[in-house]
């Protein structure tokens, strides 16, 4: 606009720095190794930190990489949200708009918060997860555009930045992993006092051991020498170089100034305050220049032209005249992309800023809004209602300022920009009195209390105090800041006290049950109890419909039963009654697991799948997330771990592309349980991983830190399985006990305590969890436990120092398997191996006791439990059958050893190698001469019965199934099975049809099942 103009006290030589930007290409060199890189440049104001970047930002484009740059921008004192982050990412649209479209193909309604030029943002109801949601999918979009092109996002001025950028950076720093990227951003550290809202961002990163901080020093004498040299174009004299040394410290902006001061012959250059030099450059100026310079410094970091123009009411010759003279004199500068100016530094405009008046400060403000309110146009679209709210209320008019702030509010809420919204609603707190109430009777529920539901007002009914209060703790809840979220619900129910609404009461009781949870201050029993009673008799309502969904979802973490399920069912009644579908989508889930674990295993697998299908094809993220996390849960809990690791991997491939981070790592973890089940163990050791290193909560990291030290344990690294238990335990916590965590945890600590030689620490964790009891829905654990626990008392009955306790053990054990619930194969299983432990305890052990519990596990894809059942089987044959039981304890042995010898599961392989030796028997099958028979089943040595056998194997058949088809006892059909697994060298039922198949051994038309009778 202005075309060339002149700015004298930058320097043409870039002096110094040779470390720091070594540093920043060794970065840039990193990252094209696929290695992202991530780095903090820190410095006083005016020390050359933008320097540094814009010399970086020129190399790394002439090497090929794509720079975008991205400034914090205060309005006031006021950051806007991710401002940043939309300025770096429409620069990227720029220069690649095509991979950044493919980048963000399929979830530009989620990115249009950040980048709105990708389309409308998406709407709905506002959860935990939205803000993470947004940050993952911010991180797999850079990680995405840096796989085909080297990118450098550099953020400047982060001591500005709002909450929202600083945890969205936080989150880049912790979470990039790939790409060809290097993301760096600048900050003043003469400005991070004690209580700066980055100082805390700062001490988290230093902990990264991934974020590399530069820390800018002033410059030497030498360097300061350099600088003027540069800028006044000849070599200046020793004693004007002591002077600027002396007064600027080393400073590169004061180097600067005092440079151009005394080539000008300024006296400022001998004055007492820098600021005077500042404000004494400007007053050069003339006064047109100094009017807009004043303007330019109370609307932003940037004040577009039109906007400028506005505001000035110059004509346009005099306002371009002004800005001509005052871009001459280096106080502003075209601002990048040029459409509108800037300061040329941020301590010009400070102390411009300082500078004005009281009065001058809040016309300047008011004339802004009145210019933006008169044309919108003058700034971009997703700056517009913050700025607006910022110019009102700095112009100290209530009445337009509480509707401004509100509406920005609900920008940043629609944004996920939860911290700001909640400081913008504490604004309007504040506003509220002030303003009069003809304004606050023109505002609505309606338009800015989204997250409060509905309760039965008219819908032209003011907003109220109360509904500020309802949104604040939801944003509150929202943005981490719990703390000043339960303070506000409290304010709200003092103000409820006196009225009678206990609709509203029992909304906020639950919000506080949330915060007390997250909090880590109790398990939120009481508030939801206290919430119950508000509702209990009321009509239907959404309140009261999540009332409910909220009291069933925690009695089925807590204490599930027959009441939970009760709740569960009224919630969806209730939920369907009012339309609210996302209540009902929940408390669907949570009926159907509840079902599950009423025994009601069908009908309430076909809640959960119903549940899945609707949220996948309503794309509704939360839930999505909840039901790939539940329903193969449930699915494991009944032994159906195939079926639960299809859901995991397609919860896997749905998670990661609607960036819900955590409900990934809880799939991890179940998928690492899942995986366990099936013998696929160092994919549950990789899946365990994933789940530690995914999750952003605590149960994620105790779930995998369980699974790792079950791993540990069966693979025979006992202080390997201490650490993962402690990881675990100390992930939990105590404040907020649930079965489905303590009760793992215990199973864990009986098992690492006699893997120790800690025989009475193992019987007191027993005899602490018996106590407790195991509440319905829990057999999935505690059969587990149990099992542990007989399996312990029965391995140390030959151990006189065991005796003591040893019948109390074993009664409490006994009594609590007649009470246990077997609602599934597996769990059956579990139950007949427990008293077969329990027989083995007493000295009672039958090989025919033996043989059902192998014969239970056969039937089961869980290869580690059928190798052990084997082995006890074979030793009971040993100890207590006669010389035709040898054969079959050598194929029962060589199974179990080779399903150890698969797993690397140690002490069972050491355990049945023993056992072999004391009874003389080769775990290697002997070798023949080998005949070559154009048969593959006789290549195989298998009989022409165990040929029928595996035929009817092939197609699923149990062992009762064969005994009948082929008319011979169900334990003469296990005996076949065992020596053709052994025969096939598998160690289970799947894999040997798998084997058949592949091999082609029989016809397909052989393999459909028969009609029974």
């Amino acid at each position: 606009m202005l075309g060339a103009v002149e700015t004298r006290s930058v320097s043409p030589v870039f002096v110094g720095r040779a470390e720091e930007l070594g540093t920043l290409h060794d970065a840039l060199a990193r990252s094209r190794e696929g290695e992202p890189q991530a780095l903090l440049i820190a410095g006083e104001a005016g020390v050359g930190k933008t320097r540094l970047v814009e010399e970086f930002a020129a190399a790394a484009r002439r090497r090929g990489a794509v720079v975008a740059l991205g400034g914090c921008v205060e309005i006031g004192a006021d950051g806007l949200p991710f401002a940043p982050f939309s300025t770096a990412l429409r620069a990227l649209r720029r220069e690649l708009p095509g991979e950044l479209a493919a980048a963000a193909a399929g979830q530009e309604e989620e990115l249009a918060r950040l980048l709105p030029e990708l389309g409308e943002s998406g709407t709905g109801r506002h959860d935990e997860d939205g803000m993470a949601r947004l940050f993952e999918l911010t991180a797999r979009l850079l990680e995405r555009i840096a796989a085909g092109h080297t990118v450098v996002v550099a953020l400047e001025d982060l001591h500005w930045a709002d909450a929202s950028t600083r945890h969205l950076l936080a989150y880049l720093f912790r979470t990039l992993r790939t790409g060809r990227l290097v993301v760096l951003a600048t900050y003043r550290s003469d400005d991070i006092h004690r209580r700066h809202p980055l100082r805390p961002l700062l001490a988290e990163l230093d902990r990264l051991r991934t974020v590399r901080r530069l820390e800018l020093a002033r410059f030497s004498r030498e360097e300061v020498c350099r600088q003027v040299a540069g800028i006044l174009a000849h070599e200046p004299a020793p004693d004007q170089i002591d002077a600027i040394f002396e007064r600027s410290d080393g400073n590169a902006f004061f180097v600067e100034e005092l440079a151009v001061a005394g080539h000008e012959g300024c006296r400022t250059g001998l004055t007492d305050s820098l600021r005077d030099l500042l404000l004494v450059r400007v007053e050069g100026m003339p006064e047109p220049a100094q009017q807009v310079a004043r303007i330019v410094a109370e609307g932003g970091s940037t004040v577009e032209y039109r906007l400028l123009a506005a505001v000035a009411r110059f004509a346009e010759d005099d306002l371009i005249e002004a800005l001509r003279a005052a871009v001459n004199a280096s106080i502003l500068a075209p601002a990048p992309g040029g459409d509108g100016y800037r300061f040329r530094h941020s301590l010009v405009r400070e102390a411009v800023s300082d500078d004005l008046l009281p009065g001058e400060r809040s016309r300047l403000n008011r004339r802004y809004a009145e210019a933006l309110e008169s044309d919108p146009t003058l700034v971009p679209a997703d700056q517009r209602a913050a700025r607006l709210a910022s110019y009102w209320y700095h112009a100290h008019d209530p009445a337009k300022a509480l509707p401004a702030v509100l509406d920005a509010s609900v920008e940043a809420r629609h944004r996920h920009a939860y911290a700001e919204q909640l400081r913008l609603l504490e604004r309007a707190m504040e506003l509220w009195d002030t303003a009069p109430d003809a304004v606050r009777r023109t505002l609505r529920p309606v338009d800015y209390a989204e997250v409060y539901p509905p309760c039965g007002c008219d819908p032209a009914t003011p907003l109220r105090h109360l509904d500020l209060l309802a949104e604040a703790a939801v944003a509150g809840r929202l943005c981490g800041e719990r703390e000043r979220a339960l303070k506000i619900t409290k304010r709200a129910l003092r103000l409820l006290d006196d009225e009678d609404d206990p609709l509203r009461s029992a909304w906020f009781w639950i919000q506080r049950s949330r915060l007390v949870q997250g909090l880590a201050r109790g398990d939120g029993w009481k508030e939801i109890a206290t919430a119950q009673e508000l509702v209990r008799g009321l009509p239907p309502s959404e309140v009261h419909a999540e009332v409910l969904a909220t009291a069933a979802h925690w009695s089925m973490l807590h204490e599930p039963g027959p009441e939970a399920l009760t709740a569960a069912e009224r919630a969806v009644e209730y939920a369907r009654m009012v339309g609210a579908d996302d209540i009902e989508s929940n408390a669907r889930l949570t009926l159907g697991g509840l079902m599950v674990d009423a025994g009601q295993i069908e009908a309430g697998l076909t809640h959960m799948y119903e549940v899945r299908d609707e949220v996948v094809a309503r794309s509704l993220a939360s839930i999505v997330g909840r039901s790939h996390v539940n329903l193969p849960s449930v699915l494991e809990g009944v032994g159906r771990s195939e079926e639960s690791v299809g859901i995991l991997r397609e919860g896997l491939r749905l998670t990661g592309a609607m960036g819900l981070r955590d409900a990934e790592a809880w799939i991890w973890s179940n998928l690492a349980e899942s995986l366990i089940s099936l013998g696929r163990w160092d994919e549950a050791v990789e899946a365990a991983g994933n789940a530690q290193r995914r999750g952003q909560t605590a149960g994620p990291h105790g779930s995998g830190a369980n699974s790792l030290a079950f791993l540990a344990l069966a693979r025979g690294h006992v202080p390997e399985a201490a650490r993962h238990l402690a990881e675990g335990r100390a992930a939990y916590g105590p404040h907020d006990p649930m079965p489905q965590h303590d009760l793992p945890v215990s199973c864990l600590t009986i098992a690492v305590a006699v893997a120790e030689g800690r025989l009475p620490d193992a019987r007191a964790e027993l005899a602490r969890t018996l106590e407790s009891g195991f509440p319905p829905g829990t057999q999935r654990y505690a059969w587990p436990l149990l099992l542990e626990a007989a399996t312990a008392e029965a391995d140390a009955r030959a151990l006189p120092a065991a005796r003591d306790g040893r019948a109390e053990a074993l009664d409490g054990i006994f009594r609590t398997v007649k009470r246990l619930t077997t609602n599934a194969p597996v769990w059956l299983a579990h139950e007949r191996w427990v008293r077969a432990e329990l027989q083995r305890a007493e000295g009672r052990s039958t090989p025919d006791t033996w043989s059902e519990v192998v014969t239970a596990f056969e039937a089961l894809e869980r290869p580690y439990d059928l190798a052990r059942v084997r082995y006890r089987l074979a030793e009971s044959l040993l100890t207590g059958g006669g010389e035709d039981e040898r054969d079959r304890a050598t194929e029962l042995l060589r199974l179990a050893h080779a399903g150890a010898r698969h797993l690397a599961a140690r002490p069972l392989a050491e355990s049945v190698t023993a056992l072999a030796q004391r009874a003389r028997l080769p775990l290697a099958p002997v070798s023949e001469p080998a005949l070559t028979p154009a048969d593959p089943a006789e290549a195989l040595g298998l009989t022409s019965r165990e040929r029928d056998v595996l035929r009817l194997v092939a197609v699923g058949h149990t062992n009762r199934r064969i005994a009948e088809e082929l008319f011979i006892s169900p334990k003469t059909a296990s005996v076949h099975v065992s020596n053709i697994l052994a025969k096939l060298g598998v160690s289970g039922r799947g894999e040997a049809a798998a084997v058949a198949h592949r091999l082609g051994l029989f016809p397909a038309e052989s393999l459909i099942p028969r009609p029974a009778g």
